[in-house]
This record gives C-alpha cells, structure tokens and sequence, in this order.
C-alpha cells in the first residue's frame, strides 16, 4: 500500500457570488433556498410546460484569470465569436474544425442532410488508427506515453505511442490472419486491460467494425448482441479483476456463442490464469497469435461515412438497440470536445474512470485523448478495492491532471469521508469533469471543495451514448460555472427546451431537450433498423432531435438537465425532476446519496418514494424521515414532499457509476424486477433492498 503524504496547501479561489461562503472545510454549506419556478406559459399559447422546475442555484464561478490566461479558448468573447461562427455557418466551422484530424483524401462536401439522416465529411477517406498512433509514433511523441495501466491487484504497464503502434499492427494482422475483413463485425467482451485499447484500434486499422460489450453483460445478452451485430470473431480473456474477485469471461462466451452461428473465431487473452475450455480450431491465445504476427501493418483507408463502432445501450428488453457511428465525423467531433473541453496540453495525464464498454471509454479513454497523443490513465478495477483511497492513490502516483468520473462516484467518495483523499497529493490535478447523469449542486461544491482544493473548474458534461461526444459543457478557460448546471452548448450544437408540441418553453421553465441541428459525432442509425432510428429519435418531437430528458434553460441560457422524461412524476398533476428532489435530499448534512422515484397512488397519481444513504457516522430512524420531509418542503416547496423515505447502505448502480431507477421504481412498487440486471455493480444491493421490503 502507497506511504500517505502530507496533502499540498490548497489556496482558496475567490468565486463571483451570491451565496455565503461555506462553512469550515469538511462540513456541508447551508443551502440556498429556490425561488419558485417560472409559471408555464398559457395553454392558448399552445407552449405549454412539460416539466415544473423547482430548482435555482446562484452560485457562479468564473474561471480563475491564470487558467484563462493559458487556455484553448481564454474567454467567454472568444465562445460567443465560436459559437456565433458555428450557428451562422456550420459547414464552414466544422470544415475548419477537421483539420485537426489527419485525412487521406479530402472530403467533397462537410455535410449532406436529408433529415434525419447525415452524412458528414462525404468522399474524404481516412484511417482512425493512423490518427490515434501513426501519427504521434512518426514524432518525438514516439517515446511518450500513450497508455499508463493499472490493474485492480497492483499490476501495471506502460506502453509509449511506439509500443502502441507496434502492438496495434500485429493484432491487426492477426485479425486479418483470422480471415476478418473490412465491414466485418468484430464482438468485444475484455475487461479494463491494455488489451482492450488495442483490439480497438487494431479494428479501425483494418476496416473492421467493432461492437464492444460490456464485460458485466450475461451470456444471454451478449448472444443477443452478437446475433444482431452477425460478428464473426470474438475478442475475450479468461477473465478479470473487479472488487478482489476474479470476473470470468470466457465460460459466459462459450455459452453465448453456442447460439451465435456467424462467430468463426475466439481470440482469448489470459489476464488471471484461470483454466478455461480451449475448442480447437475456434479459440485462440492472443499471446501465440501476436508472437509471430508482423509489426507493419499499412492503415486501410475507409471512407468518412465508414461504420466505425455499433454500441448497445444498457437496460435494453426486448431486441438491443445497436446505435452506430461511423468514422469521420465522429472522431472530429471526439478529439475537438477533448481538446477544448478538458483544455488538453502536451504534458497533461488524463485519468476518465469510465470502462470502455460505454460510450465514455470510448470517446475519452480511447479515441479521444490518444487522437489528441495525450497520455491516458487506465484501471482495471473498483474505486474501493483495499480501501477507499484507490483513485486518490492513482492520482498521486501518476500525477493525473485531468480527473473525469461520474456524480455517482463523487457521492460515493463523499459518503466514504473526505479523510481518504486528504491523505494524497492530488496537487497535480488541474481541472476536473462529470459525466453520466446531472449531479446534485452538493456533490458539485464537494468535489470542488475537496477534490479540487477551490481551485480546479469543474466541467459538467452533457451527452449521450447517441451524440457520440460532448454537447453542453462549459469550456474551462471561457465559461462562470453554476453547480449543477452543464452551462453553455459546446460550439456548432444547437439545443432547445421545447413543449411536447416542440414550442420553446419560457426561461426557467422545464420541458424536454431536443437538438436543432445535425453535428457530426451524431449517431447515423439503429442497426439493421433505420425505422426505429426515425421513430425513437426524430418522430417523438416532428423535425428534431428527441434527447429523452427533461431540462430548463435559465435566463443566462444555461442549461439544467432535470433527468430522463421516464424518470418525472406526476402528483397531482404536477410533473416534477426526480433530479431536483434528489437534490433537496442531498443539501441535508446526514444525506450522501439519494433516489427519488414514483410509485402509483390512488389520489395523487404517482407518490414519491425516495431512497437514502446516509453519511458515515449517521444512523437511519422515523424521526430522521420526518425530518428529511421537512427539509425537502422547506427547500422546494409541499408538492414535492416525499410520501416514503427508505434507507439503504447502498443503491443499485451499473459499473458505470448509474443509478438504475428502474430497479427501484418496481421495488417501490412492489414489483419483481424484469429486464437484464447483469450490469448491476453488486446484485446484492439489489437483494438485501427486495429483504428489507419484505
């Protein structure tokens, strides 16, 4: 285990607000109350508000003049003229925006738009391996590192932009050697290993597209994706490390293949040493494979349009949904957003705690740090293996910069005490980001507080697995940050709070959030239905991009998401954000995690029920619910008040670090759980919940 240091001096930043300072570190500040929410505009206007907003943060944070100084983008000027530019003439910007990606041959025309359907950078050919490792190995960057990797037993490795390039060429030809071929499907089911990257991009080198499926998926579900994709080859290992027991992965292929008639080929690496069956002629070591296997390897030029990677949305029932990107635009849009957004410089070490089996690994762990020949930080594991300081440790190991997770591990870390990181030299970071859902004005001053030393902004990003890179986000050097609010359209995307009719609702009121305007790290479709890619994204609001959340913008034009649309409920009428209850909840200074959710109630329609984790040291009692009730009414008024409070030790999350409120609306309605919960971090969060309803 790492020695503890003595944490660095942390200076105070001085914020522009209108809020108190909070109180002695360590302890929560006393909350801001809401003003009301904007009245929906009349109903004969026809723009009516879908969702009521209860929730007003005042707190503004400008960036520090210093950073500024140094940054991609130095003002909130220079975002206005970007941003202007992009509204005004979009093919024009995003033409200008495509040089920063190597092209074979250029493109003829920046976009064809027949709604819905884009096609970006049309006729330009390119290679993205050769943008990720060729060009960076051609330099000095040569010997920089590309992939700095952690596994969860303390293993590590180091491979530099030189060893990259060799290790990508030789998979590659061994998947050609396997008979894969450009347009082919290639499934992908690895844990957090270097070996994971690789297979990625040596995919790319070849034409080839992937389809990544997350390592926690079931046998049944990765059949299922396997069938829809029509792989022809696995790509696998024994198994891996996950909280200090082994995951297996091959016996979970070997069953879900046994129904997957397209797969020829199973490539396994061996991560924990685990005996395994071997069926001759199908499956292979990745080790024998690669030792003969030639370093050179000419990129395959494919065009923009060229399917890079299919991706399946968690939580599916029924047929998966296989969102599919192609090359061009999306690594544009990826190395732009890492660029601008994190502020990324030469010797910057950028650790996004994301698993590559989600959109997140992809675009920022893999693609787009490494277009941008940055040094990525990778780890195997669980955030609390040994204890719960293993992030801080890799920070201070590696003097990590740029720190990207998920608001879900921040009230994690949060719940676990701030002592564990005060114990590490988190001096090196720099800027730090969220990703996955909204998070809580509370959990945003923690991290800030805590993580951050005062001193590090904080960029809170808005996108999805469908948008394929960063859409709302403030950029650090440019834009005064509000908790909780993902601030400012990332230049060249135009969004809107509209009515279910698609009228722009008023300033401060809730609605849904659409996308005007095609961008090019947009998914092209479903695969192998482009009806339900009409009907899901662009039918449910005519003319538009249909996001699935609610959100406000405010009189500044900031942006709030309030959460998925499936996830409001309606008491009495009134449809209110899940995310601003929780909110509530989690301003109360016992509270360290919080799940609202409705359950069906004969008067009101839908009732609140709401799942709490208390802060260490605390202890769950009726009084403590009435109490959180009171809180809750006096923060954003009666009709938001909690009809039940449980309390848990934990809640069901993904490995990705998301709430799955799914579960907890069917167990708050007493309801057997269905659909694939193999995503779950620990199912037994999931178990001892369903024991304490009964």
């Amino acid at each position: 285990m790492a020695t503890s240091k003595p944490k660095a001096k942390r200076p105070a930043v001085k914020a522009k607000a209108t809020k108190p300072k909070a109180a002695a570190r360590g302890r929560k500040p006393a909350p801001k109350r809401p003003t009301k929410a904007a009245p929906a505009a009349s109903a004969a206007s026809g723009a009516t508000t879908d969702i009521e907003s209860v929730l007003n943060e005042r707190r503004i944070f400008a960036p520090s003049a210093s950073f500024a100084a140094k940054a991609h983008v130095p003002s909130i000027a220079k975002h206005k003229a970007l941003s202007k530019r992009a509204v005004e003439n979009p093919e024009a910007f995003w033409g200008e925006m495509a040089k920063n990606v190597d092209w074979i041959k250029p493109w003829k025309k920046v976009l064809d738009w027949k709604p819905p359907f884009a096609r970006w950078f049309d006729g330009g050919l390119l290679n993205l391996s050769a943008n990720c490792v060729d060009r960076h190995a051609a330099t000095w960057r040569k010997n920089k590192a590309a992939i700095v990797w952690e596994g969860e037993p303390g293993d590590e490795r180091v491979l530099t932009y030189g060893d990259l390039l060799r290790e990508v060429s030789r998979f590659a030809n061994v998947l050609k050697s396997l008979g894969v071929e450009k347009g082919d499907r290639v499934a992908i089911y690895m844990p957090m290993i270097p070996e994971l990257p690789i297979a990625l991009l040596a995919c790319t080198r070849i034409g080839a597209t992937h389809s990544v499926i997350f390592g926690g998926f079931s046998a049944e579900a990765l059949r299922d994706r396997i069938n829809d994709a029509q792989a022809t080859a696995v790509i696998t290992a024994d198994g891996g490390w996950r909280r200090g027991a082994e995951v297996a992965l091959k016996p979970q292929v070997d069953a879900a293949i046994s129904g997957a008639p397209s797969v020829r080929h199973v490539v396994v690496v061996k991560r924990t040493g685990t005996a395994i069956h071997m069926e001759p002629g199908r499956d292979h070591w990745w080790h024998d494979l690669v030792e003969g296997a030639s370093p050179n390897c000419p990129p395959e030029p494919v065009e923009s349009e060229h399917p890079l990677f299919i991706l399946y949305t968690s939580g599916t029932t029924g047929k998966p949904k296989g969102v599919v990107h192609t090359t061009g635009g999306y690594l544009v849009q990826t190395t732009l957003t890492t660029k601008w957004v994190f502020d990324l410089k030469e010797k910057d070490v950028f650790f996004c705690t994301a698993d590559v089996g989600w959109v997140t690994g992809h675009s920022y762990v893999v693609y787009g740090p490494l277009a941008n020949g940055a040094t990525v930080v990778m780890y195997e594991g669980a955030p609390k293996h040994a204890d719960p300081a293993r992030f801080w440790k890799i920070i201070e190991k590696h003097r990590v910069t740029i720190f990207y997770t998920a608001p879900t591990a921040i009230r994690a870390f949060m719940k676990w005490g701030a002592e564990w990181p005060r114990k590490y030299d988190l001096s090196s970071l720099r800027l730090l980001g969220t990703v996955g859902e909204p998070i809580n004005p509370e959990a945003w001053m923690w991290y800030r507080r805590e993580i951050g030393a005062d001193r590090c902004p904080i960029v809170d990003t808005w996108w999805q697995t469908e948008t394929g890179a960063i859409m709302i986000t403030p950029l650090p050097g440019a834009v005064p940050t509000k908790p909780g609010s993902g601030t400012l359209p990332f230049p060249g995307i135009v969004p809107e709070v509209v009515t279910r009719d698609g009228d722009p609702v008023p300033a401060g009121s809730g609605g849904l959030l659409v996308i005007r305007k095609p961008w090019p790290g947009m998914l092209r479709t479903i695969h192998g239905d482009p009806e339900r890619y009409k009907q899901q994204y662009w039918s449910q609001i005519p003319g538009t991009y249909f996001t699935g959340d609610g959100a406000r913008c405010d009189k500044d034009g900031y942006f709030w998401i309030m959460g998925r649309v499936d996830d409001v409920i309606n008491v009495a009428g009134h449809r209110l954000g899940t995310m601003e209850i929780e909110s509530a909840l989690v301003s109360h200074t016992r509270v360290a995690e919080a799940a609202v959710v409705p359950r069906p109630d004969d008067l009101k329609g839908q009732a609140v029920v709401a799942f709490v984790t208390l802060e260490s040291g605390y202890h769950a009692d009726p009084a403590l619910k009435d109490e959180l009730k009171r809180h809750v009414v006096k923060e954003i008024g009666a009709i938001a008040r909690p009809d039940e409070i449980r309390f848990s030790d934990a809640l069901p999350k993904t490995r990705s670090g998301k709430i799955m409120r799914r579960l907890l609306r069917d167990i708050a309605s007493g309801k057997q759980s269905i659909g694939d919960t193999t995503t779950l971090e620990d199912l037994s969060v999931l178990a001892k919940l369903r024991e304490e309803e009964e």
